[in-house]
């Protein structure tokens, strides 16, 4: 739902033609409600779509001919899954071996690999839910964050391999899992008790190696983040404030005599920043060139004055349901080339929209096309 179509949009932003194959009835995420309501158009930017029905033996050909054609092709099925359609790699890799096939698995080949994983499986197993938590309360993280970077994981083992491609001429598996990824994301914490002998504490309880780093309830019930995680921020952060007693205390010279004192310490500023505004306090500290952020909520973004200045967001045409055709803002890839984002070249897809285009490619007549159509083979 989100990991391999991730892969694919990453590569589509990045200029790939992106052939998205969907059952004969269209992918299940461009129905889904609630929490998945925003999957397909996320995830299926610049894109083209095909609906194909595998289990008749002309759609599995169809899907076989389109594979035959591309430099990569993306799954996100079962370890199997695909074999008996003829669509697993080394079906593929047997009549192209320049071919390279990106994998998308819950876990990478082992013990584990034909448990059915889902982000929040992962997270749960894997740590992110124990250290995101508060103690005895594991929390998955607030989106799809293996997902999305396995998915990420698998567009750089592409271009690797697309790389390697070029100098060998042989094209290559890639497998990218939900599990490792989690397991890469915990690794500094792993290290972090290989290191010290001590249990990593989930984040809201973690032994901070700074004293002022949090989040503080201002006037109006406002929160915002402040922090000063140098001697002199927090001389700043005093100067800016108007607490020279803090910054003249030699209880609190230094980060980790401040460290030590963290209770107090916060306890005193909490209760003097308690009448001030976020506002104010977010002037203060960027003019001063101090860490801080208020606490937005998803939508709030909408209204950022950055990501508004620097076409962080971009316009999509919602393909399905009762909101088709309504423009709405997405978010685009994070990064800039020559000095560009990477926008929208083609709108998330209707389903079957390019079916006719993409049989034709691959050598398929018009009748042909229909009389598949006819039969339910594509849509």
């Amino acid at each position: 739902m989100v990991m391999g179509p991730t892969c694919g949009m990453v590569l589509a932003d990045l200029g790939a033609e992106v052939v998205k194959v969907e059952p004969i009835d269209g992918e299940a995420t461009r129905r889904l409600l609630g929490a998945g309501a925003g999957f397909f158009p996320m995830f299926n930017r610049n894109k083209k779509s095909i609906g194909i029905d595998l289990k008749q033996p002309d759609g599995a050909e169809a899907a076989r001919r389109l594979a035959a054609s591309a430099d990569v092709v993306a799954e996100n099925f079962k370890p199997g899954a695909l074999k008996k359609f003829g669509l697993d790699y080394a079906s593929l890799a047997a009549a192209n071996p320049r071919l390279i096939y990106v994998s998308h698995k819950g876990f990478l080949p082992g013990p584990y690999e034909h448990r059915t994983a889902l982000d929040e499986v992962v997270q749960m197993m894997g740590g992110l839910a124990y250290m995101t938590g508060r103690p005895g309360d594991p929390l998955r993280a607030g989106t799809s964050v293996n997902d999305i970077m396995g998915g990420l994981f698998g567009a750089i083992g592409a271009l690797g391999a697309l790389i390697q491609r070029g100098i060998t001429g042989q094209g290559m598996e890639v497998q990218s899992a939900l599990y490792e990824n989690n397991v890469f994301l915990m690794g500094q914490h792993m290290l972090q008790y290989a290191m010290t002998g001590k249990h990593p504490q989930p984040m809201p309880a973690r032994d901070n190696p700074w004293a002022v780093y949090d989040v503080f309830t201002v006037a109006g019930g406002e929160q915002i983040f402040l922090a000063a995680v140098s001697d002199a921020q927090f001389a700043t952060f005093c100067d800016v404030l108007g607490f020279a007693d803090l910054k003249a205390d030699p209880a609190l010279a230094t980060n980790n005599d401040r460290v030590k004192l963290r209770p107090q310490l916060l306890t005193t500023l909490r209760e003097r920043l308690a009448p001030r505004s976020a506002a104010e306090l977010a002037d203060l500290f960027e003019r001063a060139g101090l860490p801080f952020a208020p606490i937005r909520r998803p939508e709030d973004l909408y209204d950022d004055p950055h990501l508004n200045a620097t076409g962080g967001l971009a316009d999509v045409v919602l393909p399905d349901g009762e909101q088709a055709g309504r423009t709405v803002k997405t978010t685009l890839f994070p990064i800039t080339m020559a000095g560009e984002r990477l926008g929208v070249r083609l709108q998330p897809p209707p389903f079957g929209a390019h079916t006719a285009e993409l049989l034709a490619g691959v050598g398929y007549a018009e009748a042909d096309i229909a009389q598949l159509r006819a039969r339910g083979v594509v849509a």
